[in-house]
């Protein structure tokens, strides 16, 4: 068994269920959802005439692979309806894999860990909830380090 943690956001339509239903069809894929964060409410990033989104963070337990997981992460998108758009815009519902194991994956359509995570408030602060003391597989620094080092908790 892996553990892997999943980013969840949306930034359409009625944000918090959306998340929720997408938390409830990886578990009814066989995906054991071990913790989740709380509900964040964040500003876009990237593109920022937009609504706000609603952030979150979970640790699974899966057998699938990486690829396997991101086309898992990928259907359940789609079955919560998102539509493909631009770069960065609105959607209904965003899952990424944040981290899988302490693999290092480089490929053009999955990047482990997730390229811009030690960037983004977004993503640290659901995950240093639920994980504080995990390392970033690349960077050699806790969670709660990445965001100490940003100073996002004021």
């Amino acid at each position: 068994m892996s553990i892997a943690y999943i980013g969840i956001g949306s930034n359409l339509g009625n944000r918090e269920e959306n998340c929720l239903k997408a938390i409830e069809l990886l578990e009814n894929k066989g995906i054991v959802v071990r913790k989740r964060s709380s509900l964040y409410e964040t500003e876009p990033w990237g593109v920022k005439d937009q609504p706000k989104f609603i952030n979150m963070a979970i640790e699974i337990e899966t057998e699938l692979e990486p690829e396997e997981l991101l086309k898992t992460l990928k259907d359940i998108e789609k079955e919560v309806g998102r539509e493909e758009s631009f770069r960065w815009g609105s959607r209904i519902i965003d899952l990424d894999i944040l981290l899988f194991d302490d693999i290092i994956l480089d490929k053009d359509y999955l990047r482990i860990p997730h390229t811009f995570m030690h960037e983004r408030d977004f993503v640290l602060k659901p995950l240093c909830e639920i994980a504080p003391d995990k390392k970033h597989p690349l960077l050699g620094k806790t969670i709660k380090e990445l965001i100490n080092a940003k100073n996002t908790f004021k």
